[in-house]
Order: C-alpha cells, then sequence, then structure tokens
C-alpha cells in the first residue's frame, strides 16, 4: 500500500495570519515561490490533504492543483473573498472570510454616518479583493471608496510617502488600511510624521493590526504611539473551558522559546488548531463509511504543468470527493466554538470584536455578527432573540480618537491642494435683486449671493472658492443646463435662483431650501364695484342651484313626516303647497310658525337647521367682504382654465416651467412664449392674446411677488400649484451639502435669513394692499359634506316612515278584510288613501273594528249554547249594552 501523507503546511511563525506571511513576501519575495514548491514537492508522495497555505496568494496558485489531485486544501489564515468553492471545488477556507470583515468595517462608517473612505490596501490578491469586497459592501449601505491606494508589496518608504501625500491633499479623512503586518506598521509611522494622525483623522485597520498586536507582546513605545486611536477587528472567539486550557498549555509550551516572553496567540493559531482537529475527525469519519486510499496517476498533468516539478508522478486521490464530503459536514466544538460550516462553504456565525487602541493596550467597544450587526453585547447571547429585535438599534461604547479626542470626527475636510471651490452662478438678465454680476466679472450680488456667503461663515472651517457666470447676460440661463455642467465636474457647485425639482435632484445634491417658492399663474384684472346683483356674488352659480333644491327638499320631507299627524300640514291641496314653500325657505331665518310634532321630523329640522346656520354664517362673510375690501376680477380663474383655453402662455426664459406645462398639463408648446424681463411680462399681458401678448404668466412665486410689487392692474390668480424651494447644488453625496444646510437652518433660527429677505426683496405698498379675487367664491364643495349629510338624514327618515306605514297598513288592511271588505283592487290607490289619511280616524275605526270582532265572538259562544237565540252586542261609548232577542223561547224567557 503506497504511503499516505498528511501534509501539514505551515511556514515561519506557524499561528501567524495572512498578514504575517505577506511581511515575508516584502521582506523575502521568494517566500511564496518557495512555498509553492514545496508544496508541489510534497505532493510527489501519496497526499491525501494539505493544511495550508497561509498565503491568499499561494492559495490561488495551489488550489488549481489541488482540484485535479481532488486534494482537499484546508486554509486557516487564507481570508481571500474570491478563493470561492464554485471555482476551486477543493478549496476548505477553516477560518473567517474577508468578505464578513468588510462588511463589519462598512457598519462601522455608516453607523458613524460618513459617505466616503480612502482605502490603502496592498496591490496583490489578498489586498485588491478585499477592498473590492469593502467597496460593494460599502454601496449597500449608500457610501463609497472615494479615492483607492494600492502600494506594491516591495513598496519603499519613499513610496509610501508619496501615497499617503496624494491622499492627505483629499476631503476624506477616513482611512482603511488592508495590508500585511510589518508593512501596515511602517505606513501608520509615516502617516504619524505627516502629521496624519491629529484631530479629525479616522484609521481603520483590518485584523492584520490586532493579529500583530495579540502575537508580539513586545512591540515598542513609538510603534504603540503611531496607533493611539485606531479601531481595528478581531476574529471573535467566544471564551470557553476549552479554550483557556488551550491558551495555558501554549504559554507553558513557548514561555522559553524567546527571551520577551511567550510567543502570543492570535486568532490564526486557534483557528489553526481547530483545522487539524476537523481533518483528523474528517478521515475517522471517512474509514468509518469504507473508504480507502488509493491513487490513480493521470498523464495530462505532466502535459499540462510540465517543467522541473515532476508531475508526472504525482497521484489523484481517488477518495478525495468522499473525504471532502465528510470536511464539510463535521460539527464539532474547538477552541473558537462551534465549528461548522454553513451552505456556502464559509464557517457558520462569522463574529468579530471591534477594538480602539488605547495607551498600551486596546479597548473593546463593541462586537459585529453577521447575524445582529454592531452591538454591545456579545453574539451568543443574541442568537436567540429575532434579528428584528437589535438590527435597528445599532451600538458601540464610546472611542478615543486619534488626536485623544472623544468627539467623533467629521469624516472629511475641504482639500488641502490650493484649488479653490469653482461655483457657477447665472448670469441673469432679469430679477437682478435675486443674483447680479457686475461690470467686472468678477463682482457678484444679489440675495442669494448674500445668503451663500452667509452661510458659509457659520461653517467651522474656510472654503476657498470663486464666483464662474454662466450665461451671456442677454438671456435668462436654464437652472437645469447649469446642474448638468456641475455633474459634468465643469463646476463644483451652482449657487443662484435654481428651484430644487425631480429631474435636478437625479444630478446633485441640493441644501435646506432658503427661499419658498412654486409656480403659480399672473394675469391682468379689474376691479369690481357693487352693482345691483352684488347679493348673488358670495355663492357660484352651483351654490345657489344646490341650495334651493335642498330648501324645497326638506320641506317636503317635513311635509311627507308630519301630514298624518299635524294639522299644520293638512289642508286643500294649494293650501299644502303654499305650506311647504313657507316652511322650506322660513327655515333661512329661523322664523317657521308649524310645529313638529314627529321625531322623524324633528330629527330632519335640526340636521337642516345646522346645515342653514353654516350656510347664513359663510354668506354672511362673504357679502361683508365683497362690499367692504377691494375686488378683483379675471377671465383666467387658475391653470386648469389656462390649460383649457387656446390662448398663449408666457413663461421665464430659461425656466423649467415650460417642461412642467408641457408634461403635465399637455399645453402645446407652440402656445408658449419665452419672455425676458418684467417689462416683457407687463406687456405680453397689457397687450393680450388678441394683440400678440399673451392671457398670463407663468412663473415661480418669487419672481411675480417681486414682479407685482409695483404692478397692482396684474394679480396672482388660482392656487400655487407646485411647491418647492431654492437650494444650492453640489455633487452628489457631497459632504459640504449638508454642513451648507445646517448653516442655512441657523440662518433661519437667528433671523438673519429674514434680514438678508427685508434687504433685497422687501415688497412696496401696492402688493401688501391685500387684495382679493371674485374668483374666490365660495364653492359648491365647500358645503358638500353639510349637504351629503343633510341628504343621507332626509333618505332615512323617509325609509323608516315608509316602513312603519307598510306596517300599519298592513294590519289595517287585514281588519277590513276581516269584517267583509275583501276587494284586492287598486292596493296602491288604497295605500296612498291611506296614507293621505289623518291618523285619529283610522284609529278609530280600527279599535271600533277591534270591539265588533270580540262581541261577535261572544255572541256566537252564546248562540252555541242555545241554537235558538242570536245575540247582538253593541257598545257606543256613551250608552250600555242593548240586547236584541229573537224567537219564541228567547222571548217567553225574557217575560217570565
Amino acid at each position: 500500500m503506497n504511503l499516505v501523507w498528511l501534509l501539514l503546511l505551515v511556514f515561519p511563525n506557524a499561528c501567524s495570519s495572512d498578514g504575517e506571511v505577506s511581511i515575508n513576501v516584502s521582506k523575502r519575495p521568494d517566500v511564496v515561490n518557495l512555498g509553492s514548491i514545496f508544496t508541489f514537492e510534497s505532493m510527489e508522495g501519496d497526499t491525501v490533504a494539505i493544511i495550508g497555505p497561509q498565503s491568499s496568494v499561494t492559495a490561488h496558485m495551489i488550489s488549481n492543483v489541488a482540484n485535479d489531485l481532488h486534494v482537499p486544501l484546508l486554509s486557516f489564515s487564507a481570508t481571500d473573498p474570491t478563493l470561492s468553492s464554485l471555482q476551486y471545488p477543493f478549496f476548505v477556507r477553516t477560518t473567517q472570510n474577508d468578505l464578513f470583515q468588510m462588511a463589519a468595517i462598512a457598519d462601522i462608517v455608516k453607523y458613524y454616518e460618513w459617505r466616503e473612505v480612502i482605502a490603502i490596501y496592498v496591490d496583490d490578491d489578498h489586498g485588491r479583493n478585499g477592498i473590492a469586497a469593502l467597496g460593494d459592501q460599502l454601496v449597500a449601505r449608500r457610501c463609497k471608496i472615494s479615492y483607492k491606494a494600492p502600494l506594491n508589496p516591495q513598496a519603499s518608504q519613499a513610496d509610501i510617502r508619496d501615497v499617503l501625500v496624494r491622499v492627505a491633499l483629499l476631503e476624506s479623512r477616513i482611512f482603511v488600511v488592508h495590508s500585511y503586518a510589518g508593512w501596515g506598521l511602517d505606513v501608520l509611522a509615516l502617516a504619524k510624521n505627516l502629521g496624519m494622525m491629529d484631530t479629525g483623522y479616522v484609521w481603520i485597520a483590518t485584523n492584520w493590526l490586532s493579529t500583530k498586536l495579540d502575537t508580539d507582546a513586545s512591540l515598542p513605545p513609538e510603534a504603540i504611539n503611531n496607533i493611539q486611536g485606531l479601531i481595528t477587528l478581531r476574529m471573535y472567539t467566544p471564551d470557553s473551558e476549552l479554550k483557556r486550557n488551550f491558551v495555558s498549555r501554549w504559554s507553558n509550551l513557548t514561555n522559553k522559546e524567546t527571551a520577551s516572553g511567550p510567543m502570543g496567540l492570535n486568532s490564526y493559531g486557534l483557528y489553526a488548531y481547530d483545522t487539524v482537529w476537523l481533518l483528523a475527525h474528517a478521515i475517522d469519519a471517512f474509514f468509518s463509511q469504507g473508504g480507502s486510499i488509493s491513487f490513480s496517476n493521470d498523464s495530462r498533468l505532466n502535459e499540462l504543468y510540465g517543467g522541473s516539478l515532476n508531475l508526472n508522478v504525482v497521484s489523484i486521490f481517488n477518495g478525495g470527493n468522499l473525504l471532502l464530503d465528510n470536511i464539510l459536514q463535521v460539527n464539532m466544538t474547538g477552541v473558537t466554538g462551534l465549528y461548522k460550516f454553513a451552505s456556502d462553504r464559509n464557517i457558520i456565525r462569522p463574529a468579530f470584536e471591534v477594538i480602539n487602541v488605547i495607551g498600551t493596550g486596546v479597548s473593546k467597544i463593541g462586537y459585529w455578527s453577521n447575524y445582529s450587526g454592531l452591538s454591545v453585547v456579545p453574539p451568543e447571547t443574541l442568537y436567540m432573540k429575532p434579528p428584528d429585535a437589535f438590527m435597528s438599534s445599532q451600538q458601540l461604547y464610546g472611542v478615543i480618537w486619534p488626536g485623544q479626542t472623544t468627539q467623533k470626527p467629521r469624516g472629511w475636510v475641504f482639500p488641502q491642494n490650493g484649488r479653490q471651490l469653482r461655483i457657477g452662478v447665472p448670469n441673469r438678465i432679469s430679477y437682478r435683486e435675486f443674483v447680479a454680476v457686475g461690470p467686472s466679472t468678477d463682482m457678484f450680488k444679489g440675495y442669494c449671493i448674500d445668503v451663500f456667503t452667509a452661510a458659509l461663515s457659520l461653517l467651522p472651517y474656510a472654503v476657498p472658492y470663486k464666483f464662474f457666470p454662466f450665461g451671456d447676460g442677454r438671456n435668462s440661463p436654464s437652472g437645469t443646463e447649469l446642474v448638468r455642467l456641475m455633474a459634468a465636474d465643469v463646476y463644483d457647485a451652482v449657487v443662484g435662483d435654481v428651484a430644487i425639482i425631480t429631474n435636478r435632484t437625479k444630478m446633485a445634491d441640493f441644501t435646506q431650501p432658503y427661499i419658498e417658492s412654486g409656480l403659480a399663474v399672473v394675469a391682468p384684472v379689474r376691479k369690481l364695484s357693487s352693482s345691483t346683483w352684488a347679493f348673488l356674488r358670495p355663492f357660484t352659480y352651483q351654490m345657489w342651484c344646490v341650495t334651493g333644491i335642498f330648501f324645497l327638499m326638506v320641506g317636503a320631507v317635513v311635509w311627507i313626516l308630519e301630514h298624518r299627524t299635524n294639522d299644520d300640514f293638512r289642508g286643500p291641496p294649494r293650501r299644502q303647497i303654499v305650506t311647504i314653500l313657507w316652511f322650506s325657505f322660513s327655515t333661512l331665518f329661523f322664523a317657521h310658525r308649524e310645529n313638529i310634532v314627529s321625531t322623524l321630523g324633528r330629527l330632519v329640522l335640526v340636521i337642516w337647521l345646522f346645515v342653514v346656520l353654516i350656510i347664513n354664517s359663510s354668506y354672511t362673510a362673504s357679502l361683508t367682504s365683497i362690499l367692504t375690501v377691494q375686488q378683483l376680477s379675471s377671465l383666467i380663474e387658475g391653470i386648469e382654465s389656462l390649460a383649457a383655453s387656446k390662448d398663449p402662455v408666457g413663461y421665464q426664459q430659461g425656466s423649467f416651467a415650460r417642461n412642467y406645462l408641457m408634461d403635465e398639463y399637455k399645453i402645446h408648446k407652440s402656445r408658449l412664449i419665452p419672455l425676458n424681463t418684467p417689462e416683457d411680462y407687463e406687456k405680453a399681458l397689457k397687450d393680450g392674446p388678441k394683440n400678440g401678448g399673451v392671457a398670463a404668466v407663468v412663473d415661480e412665486r418669487a419672481y411675480l411677488e417681486l414682479f407685482l410689487s409695483s404692478r397692482c392692474e396684474f394679480s396672482i390668480v388660482g392656487q400655487e400649484f407646485t411647491k418647492s424651494g431654492w437650494g444650492f447644488a453640489f455633487p452628489r453625496d457631497s459632504p459640504l451639502a449638508v454642513d451648507m444646510s445646517t448653516a442655512i437652518l441657523k440662518l433661519s433660527e437667528n433671523g438673519e435669513l429674514q434680514r438678508i429677505h427685508d434687504k433685497w426683496l422687501m415688497r412696496s405698498a401696492c402688493s401688501s394692499q391685500g387684495a382679493k379675487l371674485a374668483v374666490d367664491r365660495l364653492q359648491l364643495k365647500s358645503f358638500s359634506g353639510l349637504f351629503i349629510i343633510c341628504g343621507l338624514a332626509c333618505s332615512l327618515a323617509l325609509l323608516v316612515y315608509l316602513i312603519l306605514m307598510l306596517q300599519k297598513f298592513t294590519r289595517h288592511k287585514t281588519e277590513s278584510e276581516s269584517s267583509g271588505q275583501r276587494s284586492r283592487s287598486g292596493r296602491l290607490q288604497t295605500f296612498l288613501s291611506f296614507v293621505d289619511e289623518k291618523e285619529e280616524p283610522v284609529k278609530a275605526r280600527s279599535k271600533q273594528r277591534q270591539l265588533e270582532g270580540a262581541s261577535s265572538r261572544g255572541t256566537d259562544e252564546y248562540a252555541s249554547m242555545d241554537g235558538s237565540m242570536r245575540i247582538r252586542t253593541e257598545m257606543p261609548s256613551n250608552v250600555g249594552v242593548g240586547l236584541e232577542l229573537e224567537g219564541a223561547k228567547a222571548t217567553q224567557l225574557f217575560t217570565s
């Protein structure tokens, strides 16, 4: 039987991480190649499994050979996310994937509300693929890597310094370092010398730093000083008796190995120990299932790889698939905790400790797990709870940041590369109170400029900037085009009268609005004087009609409900019609004299009187306003009537109003007339559509209020039909937009924003008269709720009344038939006659029929005792009982 090899491939510093091996790569560039050659040479014997390599770069090379030989390759330190089971079926990662580490870093960035980071990483498979995973995780949280700074694995200190100087000139102050231990410490030492470890900076190191700290407890004070305030991650392994015993044995074993004391044990060492046991369990299960050690040769390997490695002598392990399945099915408890694989071949329950370097040690500020996110509670205590219970409440303890401060860094500063902020400003031809470019292109003034400079002065840092005019000075430029140029990196910001609308927010981020605005319609108006028919103007035509109909309807309903019981609602037909009309309209003044006796009638009347009270009060208030306040009238009542007409419509040149009217109100472009100045507005409105002018002008309210401040013959008609505001535009995800929004809110709170408004946009007395348009008459829709309630009450009362009448009529009909009235013709006429008849006679007749029925039943009973005698009993209301006896025997009986 061939000799079975269980190859444990361990390089120097066997318990160190991927990063530790890479230190040797940077110092000894041949170590990876030597490791690969050593692995290939070892495979010349019969190999059933490989533990290693430690380097992700080497793992990429060896995994191809392991696939061809069907030899499981178990690595406790190759964390590259691209080492997947799809490409390398026989590669088994027995440690945590860097994909989860990058997810933890992304959650930290989101937790502190930062938006951009700068990635500094080693330019090999380990570094590139890890940072690619970080970029994907940040994008999923609406953050991003603003700049990638790769470094050659053999980079000198001069090369590292050049990269650090370059990234120091960028906006972001959040740095993520993904490297190897020795190389990473060189980066942090140079950053310290360049002043990049001061207040305002944030450094996040992947778990290479915690690995170094755990392994080498004798770092020099200078190295410790270089990493103060950093945040780093450590693979989390829960505390257990098994782990404590192993750490104790490790300390005793290595106590005499080094002069400075025992060699530290990091997380990779724990995973290496569990990996050996994992393989032992899998091999035991392999033999228990009847597996055997056998190999076969494949000549294609020599042809495929060739060279001096003598691959023609290597053999394919026939039981490789069975052993691989047993490895993936192992379920054990090791020094790292529960040890088993998920369906994606990653170790289950990935988790990290988040630690902060403080003084001569580290402080644990929380945990991260793929199940619960960031938390100050150990992950194993959260696995029994639903994830929704804590995913929305992420939490970490306080951090001592670089510069020995506890205040969270803002995460960015204005670039220190000497370049000024290029700000595009619209070069307006009209409404220069908002933005105006002076004779010299360096002179800018206006309301928008003053608001911007006032907000800028409130920022805690200096922002160098320069204004650049946009436009030819003869036509008002397009705000959308200006924002598009900023998105194309022609400008760094836009300041001016730029409305915040949907298509612009897709290209840029806007600040908090500093002035409210929205599209409105302005049209010529004429004064209305009091006329003979002024009393009709408070209500619209529809309102008058519906009110009159309800007066008649309520009168008719009350008449129906009261007709049978109330003498005030009875009499000849002519009198009843007059009563209905009188009662209906007298309720307008609460002067009705008729007494309502029925419950349903009173219910209807109470609701109607409430409706009349509201209508009366509204009418009085509106008529008072019409007779005492100046009234204006316009043929245009608002945007709806303007869109329905065929008249031309004016708009400001360069405004978004043109596209809005075409898209939302389907106004043909041939009807839209561009206008530049307020004087053009005035002339076009005075000329009117018949003389080459326009019927109305559609523009933003901020402009129209300025236009109307000295032109009383025009007015805004209808309501504002859009709601928006003006803001300053910045590139997407620019932190300056957030800071400027905060500054604008401060200006609003301290009153400075209002003072700037009054300085530039104070309106004259003409626009502050409070003139009211006649189109603001009381509409039917304002009272529709009252009319609906009243109508429902009337309908319900009539329905209840009809049901009661049908019950009474049925009872009356039954009694009539029992007394001999059995005609079934003319039921409707009979029912109507019954309803029209007064209720008291009907009740009297019904009572009389009941008494007659009782008398008849008594006579029949007496006649049954003597067949020759008949008794008729009558009981009038004012007489006694009369008896009539017939028959000879009866006469003799009463005579005697």
